[in-house]
């Protein structure tokens, strides 16, 4: 009986390895159908989606998209000068070149003061002899070195009067 067991479990052994081999067959063959079946609906799928892009590119010329393009480029380029137009603050004054309106002040500032020197009077020399030896200067001599330019008449008088009291007071 226990020959008998050893036998029988040898025959079960053998048929589960058979059985098993059958259901690994079958796996790989359901596996390989699943697959094949994937790649075709992926393949189905992909030739719909060129039938799809092969409609909408019918009406679509290379040529006509350029010059979309270069149309929207145009009118970029436009609202670009737009925009830089109306930020630009060139067009409020500022159009002067800088460095003409300094020369041109420098004109009028060199005008000015050339105009205070013609207003200016310088005394007449004295007619005396410088002394020989350092000593005190004569009042006439004392008086043109303390004269300056005046701006208004007015004080010119008013320092002429003054000068010559000074001169007077010094002698």
């Amino acid at each position: 009986a226990a020959l008998q067991a050893l036998k029988r479990k040898k025959r079960y052994e053998k048929q589960l390895s058979q059985i098993d081999g059958t259901l690994s067959t079958i796996e790989f063959q359901r596996e390989a159908l699943e697959n094949s079946h994937t790649n075709t609906e992926v393949l189905k799928n992909m030739g719909y989606a060129a039938q799809a892009m092969k409609k909408v590119h019918e009406n679509m010329d290379l040529n006509k998209i350029d010059d979309l393009m270069q149309d929207i480029t145009e009118q970029q380029d436009v609202a670009q000068e737009i925009s830089d137009a109306i930020s630009n603050r060139a067009a409020f004054g500022d159009e002067f070149d800088e460095d003409e309106l300094m020369a041109e002040l420098e004109e009028l500032e060199q005008e000015e003061l050339n105009k205070g020197m013609r207003d200016v009077r310088l005394p007449s020399v004295p007619s005396t002899s410088l002394p020989s030896r350092p000593g005190k200067l004569p009042a006439c001599h004392f008086t043109f070195l303390m004269i300056k330019p005046y701006s208004s008449t007015r004080k010119r008088a008013e320092d002429e009067d003054e000068m010559k009291q000074l001169a007077a007071w010094a002698s």
